[in-house]
């Protein structure tokens, strides 16, 4: 009888173990999917295999912010369709590392930001992030990142106050929005002594409140005299009060904007009721291609720009510098969006989107690692010049993460005789046409 049951438990266990090892070796052929449904094959812990890194991030398909948003996209589309038909990152085990993506809409919504980055960071496991676009979005979203030790960069986000809450996982491509008009002030001395009366009319948004008050600041300790500061609500469409305070106040420049719709309209508006003023510079709308389409209301307005066509950089003013050069040359990404977006012209906007991949892609070269640590560590030691600038990051505990190598690029339109184009003013160094003073 005992041998009868020692028989049968010995054979049960054998069964067990025979069934265990069949379903062991059907799972290794399963496949993970991305957002799009393409198959992405695992990697081996022993290298030489293949790893499909998912990158979450969000968009703005609706709202306010939705043509720089698009354009930002269409940038990280592009370089992630290149990182990937290059057959991916190879990592010195052998290891190719491609990429896939995880969007949501996020409706230009902060409480949708957040909801939406927790689902990309847990239910998604998303293995980097990217930010929405505009610095209040981001703000919401860096929190997150922060909460579930993702790394991300942020692109679209200028505002300063992100990179000094504490953070150690975020880290931003953009200028700060600290010296983002400080350059048009710089600009403005070189072109006339005599100017001493400033207005800003500006958004009662995060990012512009942020850039205003440090131009405001910058104004005020080279003398000049503030006649108007004044914001007003995103949704405005009728600038009429406030064109009148400007009137009244009668300054010698303008100074503000906010986003591409507030600020298109504020400078149509303004050109209707045909105020003099000799210099006018408004911050994101000016630099987007779709800002001519205003005609004559859009020349001689100025606009900082992260980003310039005609803006050298290249492998030879990177040793001029003595930086390290990475990735395309300007020319090349150009033709490269261009010919992805039906002749489309790349925003700043299209560029942050690319260069924040770029950012990810050598930070991940760098730490010949995936691993978030890895990566982190390469992204602090970071210090080199690409297509869209400088790129270093502060490492500090006050304001780990903030964007301490890039500077901003002004651009003007001006009639050329062929129609509006855009001209590059400021820098001196950089510029390629003499500015439109004071402006028609």
């Amino acid at each position: 009888m005992k041998r009868t049951s020692l028989f049968l438990i010995f054979g049960y266990l054998f069964l067990a173990l025979m069934f265990a090892a069949c379903s062991s070796s059907g799972g290794d052929e399963e496949a993970a999917t991305d957002s799009g449904g393409d198959t992405a094959a695992e990697s081996s812990d022993s290298g030489g295999g293949e790893q499909t890194v998912v990158i979450g991030f969000t968009a703005s398909q609706t709202g306010s912010q939705n043509v720089s948003s698009t354009r930002q996209v269409n940038g990280l589309n592009l370089w992630m369709d290149e990182v990937n038909a290059a057959g991916g990152i190879e990592l010195s085990d052998g290891t190719k590392v491609t990429f896939s993506a995880v969007t949501y809409d996020d409706e230009s919504n902060t409480d949708r930001v957040q909801e939406l980055y927790t689902r990309l960071a847990t239910e998604d496991e998303a293995d980097f992030l990217i930010s929405p676009y505009s610095s209040g979005l981001t703000a919401a979203s860096a929190v997150i990142a922060e909460q579930y030790g993702k790394v991300m960069i942020t692109t679209g986000a200028a505002s300063d106050d992100t990179y000094k809450q504490g953070l150690t996982t975020v880290y931003q491509a953009y200028t700060p929005a600290s010296r983002y008009l400080t350059g048009a002030i710089d600009l403005l001395q070189t072109l006339d002594s005599e100017v001493n009366k400033i207005a800003f009319v500006y958004e009662n948004s995060k990012f512009s409140t942020d850039v205003v008050e440090a131009a405001k600041t910058y104004a005020e300790s080279l003398g000049y005299e503030v006649v108007l500061h004044e914001g007003y609500d995103p949704e405005t469409t009728d600038f009429g009060p406030f064109i009148n305070k400007i009137q009244d106040a009668a300054p010698d420049a303008i100074l503000g904007g906010g986003h591409f719709q507030d600020g298109s309209t504020f400078a149509r508006q303004l050109n209707e009721k045909s105020i003099d003023v000799g210099f006018f510079t408004l911050l994101v709308a000016p630099p987007e291609p779709d800002f001519a389409d205003l005609g004559e209301a859009a020349v001689g307005v100025i606009g900082p720009s992260q980003w310039e066509p005609q803006a050298a950089f290249s492998a030879a003013s990177a040793a001029e510098a003595g930086l390290e050069w990475y990735g395309i040359e300007s020319e090349a990404f150009v033709s490269a969006y261009e010919a992805a977006y039906d002749g489309e012209e790349p925003s700043y906007h299209s560029a942050g989107g690319y260069a924040a991949g770029l950012i990810l892609q050598k930070a991940i070269i760098d730490a010949d690692s995936t691993d978030p640590e890895a990566v982190r560590a390469a992204l602090d030691a970071m210090d080199l010049l690409t297509f869209f600038g400088h790129i270093k990051f502060d490492t500090s505990e006050e304001a780990h993460g903030l964007q301490t190598g890039h500077s901003m690029v002004y651009i003007q339109w001006q009639d050329n005789g062929d129609g509006l184009a855009k001209q590059v003013v400021w820098p001196a160094e950089g510029a390629t046409a003499e500015t439109l003073y004071p402006m028609p």
